[in-house]
């Protein structure tokens, strides 16, 4: 019976993957990877390797979580080495928990190698620093899938009124609910707000705004996913900082 590591690839540029995650890409018996993933990681594994994709796009999963998490549980089985490889950290709205809990009752054994969270590194590819000193103490990061119209939410969308950062992550199909809900809840209309995509790889594309005129800077712009959204005045520092696009 194999053991499964949990990896995190990072944001996307593959020099900000961890030491420790390329050396148990090379000495994986399979690699189970998802979307964000740079495919550029899979040319360091062994020749010859299993290499199953388990991708989701735009809220679809090309393979059913469930069904991912029997894939893992089964590679277990057969393989001493599994690598279960997602974008950014497995932790960070990656599903990871739920993976280790499913091999955790199988008694499967489980190791987490946490990756760089795009929450963080895209926005500082950006120019903009989630927190700074007189102008952002704290910061948020939230999932973007929920719509905020949604009845019942997990989002605690009444604790977004003060003036901390908001990340969100996968939430480029909803941005239109979430700026209108920032601004229903008070956050002001002219809020800094910049959309950025394909993040740390040489296809990074930033749009900035405010909460009331983002969406129209994003269809101009003709912004695609994987994007994140950050909201708060940390985004005005982009014009100083700016330095990888």
């Amino acid at each position: 019976m194999g053991k499964v590591f949990l990896t995190g690839a990072g944001p996307g540029d593959f020099e900000l993957m961890t030491i420790k995650a390329l050396r148990m890409i090379r000495e994986a018996d399979v690699i189970i990877y998802d979307r964000l993933a740079n495919p550029e990681i899979l040319k360091e594994a062994k020749d010859g390797i299993e290499c199953i994709y388990v991708g989701k796009a735009d809220g679809r999963h090309s393979v059913p979580q469930d069904e991912i998490n029997e894939i893992l549980y089964q590679s277990a089985l057969k393989y001493e080495k599994v690598v279960r490889l997602k974008g950014g950290d497995p932790f960070v709205f990656g599903r990871g928990g739920e993976e280790a809990l499913y091999l955790n009752k199988r008694g499967i054994k489980f190791e987490i190698i946490p990756g760089i969270t795009s929450a963080v590194s895209v926005p500082a590819y950006a120019g903009i620093p989630v927190t700074q000193r007189g102008m952002a103490v704290s910061f948020r990061v939230v999932t973007g899938h929920e719509a905020p119209n949604k009845e019942v939410s997990q989002i605690p969308w009444e604790n977004f009124k003060t003036n901390d950062t908001i990340v969100f992550l996968m939430g480029l199909y909803n941005l239109p609910q979430i700026s209108t809900k920032l601004i229903e809840i008070g956050r002001e209309k002219d809020t800094p707000c910049a959309v950025i995509s394909k993040g740390t790889t040489s296809e990074q594309k930033t749009v900035v705004g405010t909460l009331e005129t983002i969406q129209n800077e994003v269809i101009k712009a003709k912004i695609v996913s994987p994007a994140l959204i950050i909201v708060g005045e940390v985004v005005n520092l982009r014009k100083n900082l700016q330095w990888f696009d």
